[in-house]
């Protein structure tokens, strides 16, 4: 194929596996523009590959991430031409990852066709492009291919097998798709008896706990007002008439919806919030800690059983931790709490019968972290994840955030509430569901019950028992089949 035809099509199905995710959710596309990726790589040179790789890459991660440069040029201030420029060099960085895998793909194909289990390498090698992504400089697994399929065949394989399993089989069915324009019909048939299979598995693994009637809060404050002291008085008052005005068991908050340091705050106000907390208990986002030891963005208690905090423990790099060289960079960008601590402690938060297990804004993209709060004695009933994705703008990245939570529940089988400042405000079932959602930029409490949930997944046992780890050594095992048997052809 012609060097600027095939560039043109792994740009082509980079855009495309951006559409099958939230808010589109077309998730059959996503095969497909795997299934072209496939068919300009697998047999191509290792360079040749490399390079419609990192174009699918790049096309795919800067169309999906491209909302960054909000952050950046309106609230960082940085002009819109370096922004994008920023937001292109992630996407390159980013796309690397793929181009390595489509070069290791290639090569170990050696002269093999789509026939025998050679068609496993290419999907072999994609998923280990995901997983370095996910895994490698605190990870940025944003729309990693699996999240695609929430919707679907795939989503019933959630529970079995993860995010990261259910991109192996897109990915693997891609393969099988683009075989078939070679005229190679059995992975075809293979992988059509796994979807298949997919709809006879098992799917009730938990049970039901009662019912929780929460209060989601959304204020709706524009983040270029949110630090802004002329303003932040009456934010704050504002804040706490939705408090008081909410009429759930438990009164849910968005990250840092109080803007200051715990011991920053007036007394009057403090005492104010612990009264609205005597009739039900809330979980409030505020920072805790000093300035020696760093300020940790966290979930308070005020009413409930007994004193209880969360602190975020997965850092977003930049925004929330700065890599060590980088600080001139990130404070040209004047981005508050730039440097922050880490939480110290996963427990749930018991109330009402339920145990909620709160999570911090992209902790939620993150199951190997949490899925010990799924199992055991005190085991969450209720996952609550609170968020402020105001310095994004309100386009796409709302309804990704909102993807990512929804497979967790698939995952794990437990329903997921979200309270954000901005938007994605939601109730999710424990089958990922969305059964009440505020529209997003406006000024409201959701005022919604949840069913909470007991048990654990297939995935969520093999998960806390193992880790990754049986990804990374299936990858590694098949991966150096291949490069033996291309050595020894």
């Amino acid at each position: 194929m012609q060097g600027r035809r095939a560039a043109g099509l792994a740009v082509l199905a980079g855009l495309l596996h951006t559409a099958s995710f939230s808010p589109v959710e077309a998730w059959w596309l996503q095969p497909l523009a795997l299934a072209l990726l496939a068919g300009l790589t697998w047999s191509a040179s290792p360079m040749q590959a490399a390079w419609r790789g990192g174009l699918f890459g790049f096309a795919w991660l800067g169309s999906g991430v491209w909302w960054i440069q909000v952050s950046l040029h309106q609230f960082g201030h940085i002009p819109w031409v370096l922004a994008a420029l920023a937001i292109a060099m992630l996407a390159v960085f980013l796309a690397c990852y793929y181009a390595a895998a489509m070069a290791l793909a290639a090569y170990l194909r050696g002269s093999s066709d789509y026939r025998g289990a050679a068609w496993l390498i290419w999907p072999a090698c994609f998923l280990a492009g995901e997983l370095a992504r996910a895994g490698l400089m605190t990870g940025f697994p944003w729309i990693v291919s699996g999240y695609a399929h929430t919707l679907g065949p795939l989503a019933s394989w959630a529970p079995w097998i993860g995010v990261y399993g259910i991109s192996a089989l897109a990915a693997a069915c891609a393969m099988a798709l683009a075989g078939l324009a070679r005229r190679c019909w059995r992975p075809a048939l293979l992988m059509t008896l796994l979807l298949g299979l997919g709809w006879l598995l098992p799917q009730d693994f938990t049970k039901s706990t009662g019912t929780l009637r929460v209060s989601l809060l959304q204020p709706n404050v524009p983040q270029d007002q949110k630090f802004d002291r002329d303003l932040m008085e009456a934010n704050l008052d504002r804040l706490a008439t939705l408090i008081e005005s909410s009429k759930g068991q438990v009164v849910l908050t968005p990250e840092s919806v109080v803007p200051l340091p715990l011991d920053y705050l007036d007394e009057g106000y403090l005492q104010r919030l612990q009264a609205s907390a005597a009739q039900r208990p809330l979980l409030l986002g505020v920072f805790i800690g000093n300035e020696r030891d760093g300020f940790v963005n966290s979930l308070l208690s005020f009413g409930g059983s007994g004193p209880y905090d969360y602190g975020k423990r997965h850092l977003l790099p930049f925004g929330e931790f700065i890599p060590p060289g980088f600080h001139w960079f990130v404070r040209a960008m004047q981005i508050p709490m730039d440097d922050q601590g880490r939480g110290q402690h996963q427990r749930s938060f018991p109330v009402a019968g339920q145990r909620l297990r709160p999570l911090i804004c992209y902790e939620d993209l993150f199951g190997e972290d949490i899925v010990d709060s799924v199992n055991g004695e005190d085991a969450a009933t209720v996952f609550f994840n609170a968020s402020n994705l105001a310095w994004f703008g309100t386009v796409m990245v709302q309804d990704q955030h909102l993807q990512f939570s929804q497979m967790r529940a698939l995952e794990f089988q437990r329903p997921f509430v979200r309270s954000t400042n901005t938007g994605a405000t939601a109730v999710l079932d424990h089958r990922g569901g969305v059964s009440a959602r505020l529209a997003p930029a406006t000024t409201g409490i959701l005022e919604a019950e949840v069913e909470g949930r007991s048990g654990s997944t297939p995935y969520a046992r093999a998960l806390q028992a193992f880790g990754l780890w049986p990804f990374y050594l299936a990858l590694a095992a098949l991966l150096s089949f291949a490069l033996w048997r291309r050595r020894a052809s």
